[in-house]
């Protein structure tokens, strides 16, 4: 099962997350002045540059907006350019997993239809790595090699924008498995299922690389 993990914040990210979900909450209404520092600081508990770089998130997240002598006021289109990265942040783990699955399913399908013999090469060089390190019990080489295996897939697909958003989502997952993992049983017992889907991508069988993908992230993995 995936990690059900929040990513590890800073004191700012977290003062961010805070303000962001009370003006999404409509605590503060658009173009609202927010109170200013000292109030921020005694309302978080945190000290003067905290609130700022607090402040600095959320102003290039799309949020806020700075008007130099005047003050801080809620951005018309609150969080309309919020990178993708500080979306994920706050969202909830099934969430995450649900788009995770379609974008694999559909990643593996691409993959059978478009895959080169270099992508196969790749494929097989890395989760016969992960493998092996899972039998050692090497838990940061196998959470590497797991990775890379998943970049070389989405690699596979030739579609960029599909493999650039799930990438998003694999930087998330490198950090979840290495917090979570103690050892590499996670690995050992999804063996034959990503053994599976490798044999899928490797026949040019997208309908079997898809119901492959899709019973691993079905169980959240």
């Amino acid at each position: 099962m995936s990690p059900n993990l929040i990513p590890r914040k800073s004191l700012a990210d977290e003062v961010a997350s805070a303000l962001q979900e009370k003006i999404l909450k409509g605590g503060y209404k658009v173009n609202q002045k927010l109170p200013v520092e000292a109030e921020l600081m005694h309302t978080y508990g945190v000290g003067r540059s905290t609130v700022r770089e607090a402040v600095k998130i959320l102003v290039n997240s799309g949020f806020l907006r700075v008007l130099q002598g005047i003050g801080t006021f809620v951005e018309e289109s609150s969080g309309f350019n919020e990178p993708l990265s500080h979306r994920m942040k706050r969202a909830d783990a099934q969430s995450i997993a649900e788009v995770r699955q379609i974008l694999e399913m559909k990643i593996a399908e691409k993959a059978a239809t478009n895959r080169s013999g270099n992508d196969i090469s790749k494929l097989e060089h890395f989760l016969s790595k992960r493998n092996k390190a899972a039998d050692k019990n090497l838990v940061a080489e196998a959470v590497d090699a797991h990775i890379s295996f998943l970049l070389a897939l989405a690699d596979a697909s030739k579609n960029e924008v599909l493999s650039g958003l799930y990438k998003q989502f694999l930087l998330q997952l490198k950090a979840d498995l290495t917090d979570k993992l103690e050892d590499t049983a996670f690995f050992k017992d999804k063996r034959d299922q990503y053994q599976n889907l490798l044999d899928g991508v490797l026949r040019q069988d997208p309908r079997k690389a898809w119901h492959s993908a899709g019973k691993i992230t079905g169980n959240m993995v």
